[in-house]
């Protein structure tokens, strides 16, 4: 029986439920990631004995399935976009902009499909985008390929995030301090293709990178939903 299908056990003496527990799951992994996370911690900001969550949730990993789950109600958008490119294209911005408020959530993404009813419907939003506009096995390759592309991209800016905070330096202040050392290196002509990324390439924001990359995905996708030239 998994979490979903698993009912809840009674309310007293303390009031308490799934989605409080939840709440309160989510709420400090925001604060300290997923490593603050505990059965006993949940517990002890509720004011609840840990064996009571025991009722509600078996493990740590189900308490991390209910948190996704949570959070991907944030992911769907209220109305559904008639393009499928629109859809796409929204549903993983909507991800990515779900993943900077709560940023365990990029530790999470790209595992196994999320069954509770939230991560369904993200899954229905998804398939449904590109319902009818080819087979069934081209659809899926599809959906992994962008589903692909926004976990990575939206983890590599999570862990520069991570980064900037773990070492107190901005990017423009780590390529300052990293400038000395490149500039050695590229000087020994080793790097020719490398040196000129760094002196002829346009540095641009994460969400323009992400953009711009998102687009060329679903170009890739456009061009297999297209039926071959007759």
């Amino acid at each position: 029986m998994t979490v979903w299908d698993r009912p809840e056990p009674p309310t007293r003496p303390v009031p308490l439920d799934r989605e409080r527990i939840v709440a309160a799951a989510v709420a400090l992994a925001d604060e300290g990631g997923l490593e603050a996370v505990s059965l006993r911690k949940v517990a002890a900001r509720l004011n609840a004995g840990p064996m009571r969550l025991y009722g509600f949730i078996s493990t740590k990993e189900e308490l991390f399935d209910l948190m996704v789950d949570e959070v991907q109600a944030e992911i769907l958008p209220e109305e559904r976009p008639g393009d499928w490119r629109e859809a796409l294209r929204v549903l993983a911005h909507r991800t990515r902009r779900a993943a900077l408020r709560h940023e365990w959530l990029a530790d999470l993404l790209g595992g196994r499909p999320s069954l509770g009813p939230n991560g369904l419907a993200v899954t229905e939003a998804t398939l449904a985008a590109l319902d009818g506009l080819a087979d069934i096995d081209t659809v899926m390759r599809a959906v992994e390929t962008v589903s692909a592309y926004s976990t990575g991209a939206i983890r590599r800016e999570i862990a520069n995030l991570r980064a900037e905070r773990a070492t107190g330096l901005s990017k423009r202040d780590w390529q300052r301090a990293s400038g000395p050392h490149v500039t050695k290196m590229l000087a020994t002509g080793r790097f020719p293709a490398l040196a000129k990324a760094v002196h002829d390439g346009t540095d641009v924001n994460a969400e323009t990178s992400f953009t711009t990359g998102l687009d060329w995905v679903l170009d890739a996708v456009a061009a297999k939903l297209a039926p071959p030239p007759g």
